[in-house]
């Protein structure tokens, strides 16, 4: 399974905190950012990040001045960060529950920083899905606990650890579909309450 460190952009630009939001819009059009990580003050100080979201949503839509506002006062900090050792699907988790759409990738320093376009454009969630390889995973441990019970005999240490593994890839696809499930269940209900009077939420009610 890919990483966030196989994915993530590794040219991070930062930016102060105390830099005005116009000196933080002027890079982002320089650069074509949608986001910049706010440096630390110190060595053991939290990251920020600052997002055109933030100052579209806090500066644009109030009519504030941008070259009079501070990146301090809009931006996220502590903001959510990824070890660049998580797996791509556990980002893209991490990402579904949060809301967020871009989080820095740390581990003791800033290393890169991780979007939902990377995830997109360079992962390979098309070609090699999680659920298909735990199908492949499953089947090749159970096929091994077959040849380690027969080698080795039905009641030995190493049989009972081969089934033992065989379980652990089972309970890891059970939890996944499950988790899938109960998204799709929330996606749909909030369906239904943005849309009553659709078929099939009468039907789902009724």
């Amino acid at each position: 399974m890919m990483k966030a460190e196989d994915i993530m952009t590794k040219d991070v630009v930062t930016i102060r905190g105390s830099a005005t939001v116009a000196e933080a819009v002027e890079i982002m059009k320089e650069k074509k950012l949608r986001a910049l990580v706010v440096d630390r003050r110190y060595d053991n100080d939290a990251y920020g990040i600052v997002t055109e979201t933030d100052i579209v949503y806090k500066i644009t839509a109030y009519g504030k001045d941008p070259k009079a506002v501070r990146v301090f006062e809009i931006m996220s900090k502590p903001c959510i960060v990824v070890n660049p050792d998580l797996g791509v699907e556990y980002v893209a988790r991490l990402f579904a529950n949060t809301g967020i759409r871009r989080a820095p990738v740390i581990k003791g320093k800033l290393l890169g920083i991780i979007s939902i376009t990377d995830i997109l454009r360079k992962s390979d969630f098309v070609e090699a899905p999680k659920a298909l390889l735990l199908e492949e995973k499953i089947k090749k441990a159970i096929a091994d606990a077959r040849a380690i019970c027969t080698q080795e005999g039905a009641y030995s240490k190493s049989c009972a650890n081969a089934w033992d593994e065989v379980e652990e890839l089972q309970a890891e696809a059970a939890h996944q579909k499950a988790e899938g499930m109960v998204s799709a269940k929330v996606s749909f209900e909030e369906y239904c309450r943005e849309n009553a009077d659709a078929p099939e939420c009468r039907s789902h009610q009724s």
